[in-house]
């Protein structure tokens, strides 16, 4: 079975809906990529609850080469409480996707540990 032809004289909105979405999706794809272009991006590779007072956590830091990174490690306890934190800074000297590990001190046993964020480090003037 054949598709019935459009009426005579709606050619131009089908045109005028082919451009607007063709822009709306031109936008979206702009928009993602310059959200995330230079995006600094933690993935915890693996933890280890070592005792009732450390967590020991290794992580991979995606981020553009030549940017040092701040970084807050947390460990948890089972209702998702924080019972330890420790800062990691990065240093802009090395690769773009850096492997850390992290010793993060805990005041009661933790269940996990896991990458809170991470900031780039503003240069100071001078």
């Amino acid at each position: 079975m054949p598709l019935p032809r459009p009426r005579p004289g709606t050619g131009r909105w089908w045109v005028v809906g082919a451009v607007g979405i063709t822009a709306a999706v031109a936008l979206v794809v702009w928009w993602g990529w310059t959200t995330t272009a230079g995006a600094v991006r933690p993935t915890v590779i693996s933890y280890e609850v070592r005792s009732d007072a450390e967590v020991w956590v290794q992580y991979d830091l995606s981020r553009p080469e030549g940017v040092a990174v701040d970084c807050r490690v947390a460990a948890l306890d089972s209702r998702k409480g924080r019972v330890g934190v420790a800062d990691d800074r990065v240093p802009a000297q090395g690769p773009a996707v850096v492997r850390r590990e992290v010793v993060v001190r805990t005041s009661s046993r933790a269940v996990t540990g896991v990458v809170e964020s991470c900031v780039r480090v503003v240069a100071s003037p001078g």
